[in-house]
């Protein structure tokens, strides 16, 4: 499969927060971009389909964790190949809170943001949020994550010597074997276009 235009597009990764009343949540999102600066506003824009997305139409409020170049691959794996809907994303840890009481990820990020929604915009298969700055703050002088640092540097390669495939170009799982067009990843649940040769 070639590369379309979209891989160029310059984006950075975040680890979306929010609660549903009775736990923490997180999702990795590579759409956030401040619009206006007077006053301070952000969108964010996320599939319908995520529990995150449904999680903050209801409670109206968010936080942005600016991912660093520090961040490990874990991080992408409990926040972005699962559903908060099936697991407890913070299981086990107890993370540190902004004053609005959502989690923030201090060990992989360079800073915050924490949102509230203003306005919200159905965009068909997404949603997207149009929010107020509530609270920021810059944590580390550490470059910030993109989409391209991550593809580069952080997913790990698949292993291909000898096999023929598929890999998927998100979380890297690899499909032996032809690749049905109906076919969605199992970790991420990506359709077969997000997928190309093993090399």
């Amino acid at each position: 499969m070639k590369k379309t235009a979209f891989e160029n597009i310059s984006c950075g990764m975040f680890v979306i927060t929010s609660n549903d009343g009775r736990r923490h949540n997180g999702m990795i999102c590579n759409t956030v971009f401040q619009v206006t600066n007077t006053p301070n506003r952000v969108v964010v824009s996320m599939n319908k389909q995520s529990y995150s997305h449904d999680v903050i139409r209801e409670t109206g409020k968010m936080n942005v964790n600016v991912l660093s170049v520090k961040a490990k691959f874990d991080v992408f794996e409990r926040f972005g190949f699962q559903s908060g809907r099936d697991i407890d994303k913070f299981e086990n840890s107890e993370p540190s809170l902004a004053q609005n009481g959502l989690a923030l990820l201090p060990e992989a990020s360079n800073s915050y943001l924490c949102l509230e929604v203003k306005e919200y915009i159905d965009l068909g298969t997404h949603g997207m949020f149009i929010c107020d700055v509530t609270e920021e703050k810059v944590l580390s002088d550490d470059d910030s994550m993109t989409y391209d640092c991550y593809h580069k540097n952080v997913k790990p390669r698949p292993e291909s010597a000898g096999k023929k495939g598929w890999v998927c170009k998100i979380c890297g799982y690899v499909h032996e074997g032809d690749l049905p067009e109906d076919f969605v990843c199992p970790w991420c649940l990506h359709p077969a276009e997000d997928f190309e040769p093993l090399e």
